[in-house]
């Protein structure tokens, strides 16, 4: 028995084509979509923590509070000069008086920008490679009293945050995959059950239990991959949307849950995945359901 490819293909009518049936297509749109939504949620978060990491791995902050003015400078001064010696050390740079003064503003009000007022001596470090435990040494001891903040450590748990979120967007796409080979797996029985007595017409014939799960496999497969392709345009049209509307807020964090062209790859691959995945909970469904009939 010659069995077609082709989904409009007489063989192939011999499956439900009632709304029931139909309705599979838009389960399969709906479990695409969810997944694809998720999977980029995943993918978006990975990459942010990525480029977090990047950017926080050899940053710090040196802050020296000294109320003497000539003392703060001096130390400033030293600590500047010697962040330079280090190797390693991509930059040191003292954040500006004024710019400090302005963002106290909100709090001190215009007193905040006197100049009279005693200010913290605050300088950035750009650290490469593993100098960082050398650079905090240099620190304390030209300024003993300075305080030395990690943005790394300071920051930590938001990339906890980003971590958790990522790893929960791989739980519900492993969770959707797995609805999904149930809901495949109470199809092919249900339509095992309903044409019964035309498998069985289809076994005196000389047909193989091999040749009858291709029959299920196939129309399976079509509407999962049919399905999912609706589900995955939808979904992807609108992860375009919201990607171009975090551009337009301007945030250095935001930009990087931004979807590379990668990533968009694999989002892409995903109806053909599910649709191998109902392919083959089809196939063994079937398989093991007529073997237990003969």
């Amino acid at each position: 028995m010659k069995l077609s490819l082709n989904p409009n293909a007489p063989d192939r009518r011999l499956l439900d084509e009632s709304r029931r049936t139909r309705a599979m297509t838009w389960i399969m749109a709906i479990m695409l979509f969810l997944t694809v939504l998720a999977g980029a949620l995943g993918l978006g978060m990975f990459a942010a923590t990525a480029q977090l990491d990047r950017q926080l791995a050899g940053r710090l902050t040196i802050q020296i509070v000294e109320p003497n003015a000539a003392t703060r400078d001096g130390e400033a001064a030293a600590i500047r000069a010697a962040m330079a010696r280090i190797p390693g050390v991509a930059r040191a740079a003292e954040v500006d008086r004024q710019r400090l003064a302005e963002l106290l503003k909100p709090w001190l009000g215009d007193t905040g920008l006197d100049p009279d007022l005693p200010m913290p001596a605050m300088i950035d470090v750009e650290v490469h490679g593993s100098s960082l435990a050398m650079v905090e040494r240099t620190a304390r001891a030209i300024a003993p009293g300075a305080r030395i903040d990690r943005h790394a450590q300071w920051l930590s748990p938001v990339r906890s945050f980003m971590t958790t979120m990522s790893w929960l967007a791989v739980g519900l796409m492993l969770l959707i995959a797995t609805a999904t080979a149930a809901v495949v797996l109470l199809a092919a029985r249900s339509g095992l059950d309903t044409h019964r007595d035309t498998i069985d017409v289809l076994h005196m014939l000389g047909s193989t239990d091999v040749q009858i799960a291709r029959l299920f496999q196939r129309r399976i497969a079509f509407d999962t991959l049919f399905g999912g392709l609706l589900g995955s345009a939808a979904a992807l049209g609108l992860v375009w949307f919201l990607q171009s509307r975090m551009a337009l807020v301007g945030s250095e964090m935001l930009s990087g849950v931004a979807l590379q062209q990668r990533d968009w790859l694999l989002l892409l691959l995903l109806p053909l995945g599910f649709a191998l995945l109902a392919t083959f909970a089809a196939r063994s469904t079937v398989l093991r359901a007529l073997g237990r009939t003969l």
